[in-house]
């Protein structure tokens, strides 16, 4: 049940026989919980590093479990501190590598210079990605936004995609949360997954990027702009930057099996929480749509339904209050 806060079933179960009983030794916990002393050892072990057991006062050299107001509230807290870091890095990273695709905008097209190369127009890249999965022997990472892709981009990737996992090859991608209520998108993720891909979601994403092998990357040159064409470049520092920004991506995204919906503390969606911030920073109904890559109407009901929620008459109101609940 507390496997979300790092909780293994194992370990609740030793931290539920010491609340039950603090007093007595591992094999009276064992006999009590039906576990091993090894796995009794092994979850006070990791109930210590999480903070949920401490020395006790009364009896030396024993411990005592905290109570799961005190230790779950600290779990929590911890868990939110982690994610802010992991935020901050995500941004730095974001900043990173925007600056370092930027210094190659100026190439020629569809010409390499010191390892990188300018692709413009459809075929140029199709043809370059056609080389690069051809190339691919280990591992493919991909991050794409805009919610619900279109046909031909999907009928483009999948006999790339079928190759590369017909190889073995790892195929992780990271779609907008959006994607999962567009039903050709939605299939296609699927049937990556049934063919052994793995595919995640989030209602935020950066711009669009493509890696093989970590040495290889496949950016949009300008995001707002597709017809400038995309930068193909094998330098290792712009590679390991949007390398890390994936798997910043990929930790706070949501498998595609499980719900998106995630309800925070408060009660609201990510989708919703996410959106509140958007405004908050100053973005209209229509930019903070494209961002989710959701519709402007969907928006809009989602607005509607935290105002009444926060019982406010106008979006003024509305911010003020949810900026007093602690929602952005």
């Amino acid at each position: 049940m507390l496997e979300t806060l790092g909780l293994e079933a194992q370990v609740e179960t030793v931290y539920r026989g010491m609340l039950g009983q603090p007093t007595g030794g591992v094999a009276d916990i064992a006999q009590r919980t039906g576990l091993t002393e090894t796995q009794v050892r092994e979850g006070l072990d990791q109930l210590v590093d999480l903070g949920l057991l401490t020395p006790s006062r009364d009896t030396a050299g024993a411990l005592r479990p905290v109570s799961p107001e005190a230790g779950l509230e600290q779990l929590l807290r911890r868990q939110e501190e982690d994610l802010a870091r992991r935020q901050h890095a995500l941004a730095l990273s974001k900043a990173a590598a925007a600056r370092a695709v930027a210094e190659y905008a100026d190439l020629r097209p569809n010409t390499e210079t010191d390892g990188a190369e300018r692709l413009v127009g459809l075929d140029a890249i199709q043809s370059r990605l056609e080389v690069l999965t051809r190339e691919l022997s280990r591992e493919c990472l991909s991050i794409s936004p805009g919610g619900a892709q279109s046909q031909a981009s999907l009928d483009a990737s999948r006999p790339l995609d079928a190759q590369a996992l017909a190889r073995g090859v790892d195929i992780r991608v990271v779609y907008q949360d959006s994607a999962r209520n567009d039903p050709p998108t939605l299939a296609y993720a699927q049937w990556t997954t049934e063919n052994g891909g793995e595919v995640r979601t989030s209602p935020v994403l950066p711009p669009r990027l493509l890696v093989f092998d970590r040495t290889t990357a496949v950016v949009p040159i300008d995001p707002g702009n597709s017809r400038l064409g995309a930068l193909c470049t094998t330098a290792p520092g712009i590679v390991a930057s949007l390398v890390t920004l994936f798997e910043q991506t990929w930790d706070t995204a949501v498998p595609l099996g499980a719900a998106r919906k995630q309800v925070t503390q408060e009660g609201l969606t990510r989708e919703q929480r996410v959106l509140l911030k958007l405004l908050a920073s100053g973005m209209t109904d229509e930019a903070a749509g494209k961002r989710l890559g959701v519709s402007l109407r969907t928006v809009r009901r989602h607005m509607s339904t935290l105002m009444e929620r926060l019982d406010a008459t106008s979006r003024f109101e509305a911010g003020l209050k949810a900026a007093h609940r602690g929602w952005i």
